[in-house]
């Protein structure tokens, strides 16, 4: 494969790239079922398979902001190192007779790894777009949504009855990553408003917090956070439990919780195309309305799995469909020859907080059951909303989405 100078070609490259390697992140958690059986977790236990993930990737995406590394250093070359080594970590967990804590060590980095895939992978779609940026990050969010989903597809259908072993799902989810790092670095090249390299100034990891129009999106971006990683690790698992009650099956179960997550990958598209035309704070503001109306209805359809099933697809295409659209502005808003590090620290800050609700929601079950469950979710979208229609009457929002606000 050449490299294109086509812009719709090397975006489309580096979104199926970053989907491949995508796959990587709930490789443990969409095999929870087995790995309890196998080494006798409980509910604790379980949430962390995630937890250490995104704690990997809050270490990773902290030491490069403070490095400055996605603007100092060869973004399609740091994206397919970072993705191999997060795929080598998370492959050397069916090595042997690994134990559990052993398990955590090496998902903690394989986050660590892919926290120098998805910033940097933004950087690099602002390096092909301008006016339509927004459109062309929700197309890589939409593509990493997707491959977040593709282990619980993986795990629906086994070579043979039953689920397949965890070490399958797990294997192919690193093939399918390596394979991803080799089409970035093979068929993808930056685009022509990359810019100089940014000289090492660790205080440029602060700037979102001092610059008042960057710290209200991400803001916005947090309350998205609260809510989203929760529902991508607890919604399948929920599904299952619901389809069990109802003696329906659970391979019927898994195609719905992959489904719920990949509906998000369609919600960030539609989202970034319409955000150009309304308006970011527009858009973010209307989709954390209907995810945050979800999060409160789902349990409450516990008892009826297909009405459950709908509203699932919904609020997945919701959840998601905002999240590029607070990259995209954070992008606008930064300073331009530190748009790497002010997408990292974000990212890094958005991710810590999902170990919050990831964890809140194995408590909230112990207490409640699963009807009241997600509604420990609903105060992310809440302060979301207000953060973006604050965001909106500063006089900077008109530098966003052209004008748009």
């Amino acid at each position: 494969m050449h490299r294109s100078d086509s812009k719709v070609v090397n975006l489309v490259v580096l979104a199926l790239g970053v989907l491949l390697a995508k796959s990587l992140w709930f490789s443990a958690s969409a095999v929870v079922p087995q790995l309890s059986l196998h080494w006798n977790l409980d509910g604790d236990q379980r949430a962390w398979l995630t937890m250490s993930v995104q704690l990997g990737f809050v270490a990773g995406a902290l030491f490069s902001a403070f490095l400055n590394l996605a603007d100092r250093f060869d973004l399609t070359r740091l994206v397919m190192i970072s993705t191999l080594f997060a795929a080598a970590a998370n492959l050397a967990i069916t090595f042997g007779n690994t134990s559990y804590d052993t398990a955590l060590v090496l998902r903690f980095l394989t986050g660590f790894g892919i926290a120098g895939v998805y910033p940097p992978g933004m950087k690099l779609v602002a390096t092909w777009s301008v006016a339509d940026r927004g459109y062309w990050i929700g197309f890589l969010v939409g593509a990493l949504t997707i491959g977040a989903a593709m282990p619980h597809l993986l795990n629906a259908f086994p070579a043979t009855g039953g689920m397949p072993p965890w070490q399958d799902v797990l294997q192919l989810a690193s093939l399918l990553a390596t394979v991803g790092a080799l089409l970035i670095a093979i068929g993808f090249k930056a685009g022509p408003h990359l810019g100089g390299r940014a000289p090492f100034d660790w205080q440029r990891a602060l700037d979102a917090w001092r610059h008042r129009p960057t710290r209200l999106a991400n803001f916005g971006y947090l309350g998205h956070m609260w809510e989203l990683y929760a529902m991508w690790a607890w919604v399948p698992l929920f599904l299952i439990a619901s389809y069990e009650q109802a003696g329906w099956q659970t391979t019927e179960a898994r195609l719905a919780g992959f489904a719920s997550i990949a509906a998000g990958g369609i919600g960030a598209v539609v989202a970034g195309k319409y955000a150009e035309r309304f308006g970011r704070t527009a858009i973010t503001s209307v989709s954390l309305a209907v995810s945050g109306a979800c999060c409160i209805l789902a349990g409450f359809l516990f008892d009826h799995p297909l009405a459950l099933t709908l509203l699932c697809l919904i609020w997945g295409f919701a959840v998601v469909a905002d999240s590029a659209q607070f990259s995209a502005a954070v992008s606008e808003l930064a300073e331009p020859r530190y748009v790497g590090t002010a997408l990292t620290i974000q990212t890094s800050l958005g991710f810590l907080l999902t170990v919050v609700t990831i964890l809140a929601i194995p408590i909230a079950y112990e207490l409640f059951g699963w009807r009241y469950v997600f509604l420990v979710l609903a105060p992310g979208p809440v302060f979301g909303i207000w953060a973006m229609l604050t965001l909106r009457r500063l006089p900077e929002a008109k530098r966003l989405a052209s004008g748009n606000r």
